[in-house]
């Protein structure tokens, strides 16, 4: 009989490498792009000695930053890292809220921003709806709390 013609014993073995080279590509993406997914823009937190606020499952939390010149950032829609007017922003979070009245609601203010600009963001907030509105801050470390 030829060689050409002789039967070949199948392989019963599957070949890993090619799933290993994927699967190290897929880690080198993921652990380039996660430093980038934070929501809304860098503030210096406030510390705080603060219980954390368990997450509704399937909800991103609705934030809006407030930085040190009283600029008002929201983390939904585009632009999110562009100020935005407080009108545009009770459209867009009454929207949400409409659609989904259970997601979270948060501030998060920088630390040398004035106290009327965190209020403006909450009554921003409250006029598109939002009842429960949380708070971001660093958790407390070294530094004492105030007597």
């Amino acid at each position: 009989m030829p060689a050409s013609l002789k039967k070949r014993k199948l392989m019963g073995e599957i070949n890993v490498v090619p799933y290993i080279d994927v699967m190290l590509v897929l880690l080198i993406i993921f652990m380039v792009t996660a430093p980038l997914l934070t929501q809304g823009i860098e503030v210096e937190l406030p510390k705080a000695n603060a219980e954390p606020i368990e997450s509704v499952p399937d909800h991103d939390p609705l934030v809006v930053s407030v930085d040190a010149d009283g600029n008002l950032y929201l983390n939904a829609g585009d632009n999110e890292d562009q100020p935005q007017a407080g009108t545009e922003i009770v459209r867009r979070v009454g929207i949400i809220l409409g659609e989904k009245p259970e997601t979270p609601v948060f501030v998060k203010a920088d630390r040398a921003v004035a106290y009327g600009s965190v209020v403006g963001a909450m009554v921003v907030l409250q006029q598109a709806g939002a009842s429960n509105i949380g708070f971001v801050t660093d958790p407390l470390d070294t530094y004492p709390i105030p007597e």
